[in-house]
């Protein structure tokens, strides 16, 4: 295997879209790397370009040592699986997987070796004399993978591959894809924009945005050290809250404030906000950083409001609520008994808290 890097990498189009801007990664090898962001981030480009599939406009990529910038796909020595499989119709599973091989002039039995290997670890040994439309998603998806696998390449790119198959069966063969990944200890770039699939895969993550890379982290370092606040609203379902604050000084401490809402800002905090007093800046809260309030919570950490909708999903209860004028939701206990239009008093983790600057957006 082999570590691949990106150095200054830019993609401009004909008609001057900018779709990816300086990326700089590098990724280690055997390490599973996914790139996640909304539709239009840069983040399919970017893995396009690293396998020879989309020109690149300036900067470099090496797959170990070597820049691959004007090698033709096939010579980079890696293998791509598409979000639409991309299989042969009227070749058959074993011809699908084998047919990189025979490209490239391999011995019979050594086609044959592989093809069977790869189908015993991914379980599809029944299935070699099928063709592609007398297959499940499930199975097309592992036959796609299968293709890639026989080719014993550098680096695998996975592009979505995820998307096409229901919700039960994304579960599966995520939980499928990184037990393989561990087994093969391969270098692997993964494209999603799920953050669940991203946070679950990835020994590291790359954010982006627009075209920029906004954070690289370990999945827990994304979640509790948001770099800014797009990271910090893109990564956690739910989804961040966010209360636009003024922050003031009152008896010795630094205060947010907003409609309905005054908070003692954390004492672990109050170095980075002295300089914010007057100011307004935002204040995140994740949804399960949020609880209804009891005796033990200091008044300051606490604020009341009124439900607006409460979603029991059995595990757990969503409580939308409104909190500063504006939406906010709680992740509670299910044991909890909370109706629409009750009057509730919550508090907050203030150990989980974040202050974001209002116009750079970066973390505080």
């Amino acid at each position: 295997m082999a570590n691949v890097t990106i150095r200054n990498l830019n993609k401009n189009y004909e008609n001057g879209f900018h779709a990816v801007k300086d990326v700089n990664l590098e990724i280690r090898d055997k390490e599973f790397m996914v790139l996640v962001g909304p539709s239009g981030c840069g983040k399919t480009t970017t893995l396009r370009m690293v396998a020879g599939l989309e020109e690149i406009t300036s900067g470099e990529i090496l797959i170990g040592t070597q820049v691959v910038n004007d090698l033709p796909p096939m010579d980079r020595n890696i293998a791509m699986v598409f979000q639409n499989y991309a299989l042969y119709p009227h070749k058959s599973v074993y011809q699908n997987m084998a047919f990189g091989l025979q490209m490239r002039k391999y011995p019979k039995d050594e086609i044959q070796k592989r093809v069977q290997d790869t189908a015993e670890i991914l379980g599809i040994e029944s299935l070699l004399e099928r063709k592609p439309r007398q297959l499940s998603g499930g199975q097309r998806q592992r036959v796609a993978v299968g293709r890639a696998i026989v080719r014993h390449p550098q680096v695998f790119l996975f592009d979505e591959p995820l998307s096409n198959l229901d919700a039960a069966l994304r579960v599966q063969m995520r939980v499928e894809l990184k037990r393989l990944h561990e087994r093969l200890e391969t270098t692997a770039i993964y494209v999603t924009h799920d953050q669940v699939e991203a946070m679950t895969l990835g020994d590291r993550v790359v954010v982006m945005k627009d075209g920029w890379v906004q954070q690289v982290g370990e999945p827990l370092e994304l979640y509790g050290r948001p770099a800014n606040r797009f990271v910090a609203g893109f990564i956690g379902s739910p989804a961040m809250n966010f209360v636009d604050v003024t922050i003031s000084r009152s008896s010795g401490a630094l205060w947010a404030d907003a409609e309905g809402l005054r908070l003692k800002v954390p004492t672990e905090l109050d170095a980075g906000l002295r300089g914010y007093a007057g100011k307004r800046v935002t204040l995140g809260v994740r949804p399960e950083a949020l609880h209804l309030a009891n005796g033990a919570d200091p008044a300051y950490y606490c604020f009341g409001s009124a439900v607006d909708v409460v979603e029991p999903l059995g595990n757990e209860i969503l409580v939308n609520f409104r909190a500063g004028g504006v939406p906010m939701v709680a992740r509670v206990d299910p044991a909890v008994r909370v109706k629409a239009h009750q009057s509730i008093r919550l508090a907050l983790d203030p150990e989980r808290v974040h202050f974001f600057d209002e116009k750079s957006e970066a973390a505080i």
